[in-house]
């Protein structure tokens, strides 16, 4: 996958709240996620931890990469992150914010341009600048049929 190519991700139904993620155009196995109790029966990681693993991953991967451009060789890194989910002003939960703790070996002494590379790298992560931005994301629901439910219905004007 180039990272100029659209990303394309497809779920379905495996039980009560559970879905598989598929992710086409890779040869990765599907992935179970599920909501936790009382929805759920935490058979996988919800969306929310989703979320915060791919920021944690992303930021860990991007500061990786940044320390590897000043050839520096900081295997292995570690990441945390942590959430606490709050109600918005509708009572709704969102995660209002995380925190990111990245745990390098060794000391500061022993990496080469690393106050250039922590100046920089998280520019080089995709995620938590998209998330940091907020992401547009328009939505569509279809019958069985085909026919639009919810969304861009513009198509349907003359039926």
């Amino acid at each position: 996958m180039s990272i100029e190519s659209p990303i394309r991700i497809s779920l379905e139904q495996d039980g009560e709240y559970s879905f598989r993620v598929h992710f086409p155009d890779t040869g990765l196995e599907p992935l179970l996620t599920d909501e936790s109790p009382p929805l759920g029966n935490d058979a996988g990681p919800n969306p929310a931890r989703l979320l915060l693993a791919s920021v944690a991953n992303c930021l860990a991967a991007s500061l990786l990469f940044a320390l590897r451009k000043f050839k520096n060789s900081p295997e292995p890194i570690r990441a945390e992150i942590c959430a606490v989910p709050a109600r918005n002003e509708q009572g709704r939960w969102r995660i209002g914010s995380a925190k990111a703790t990245l745990h390098l070996p060794g000391r500061n002494a022993d990496y080469k341009g690393l106050e250039r590379a922590l100046a920089q790298f998280e520019d080089f992560c995709v995620v938590t600048e998209s998330v940091r931005k907020g992401i547009e994301v328009d939505v569509e629901v279809l019958d069985g049929e085909g026919r639009v439910l919810k969304g861009d219905k513009s198509f349907e004007a003359g039926s």
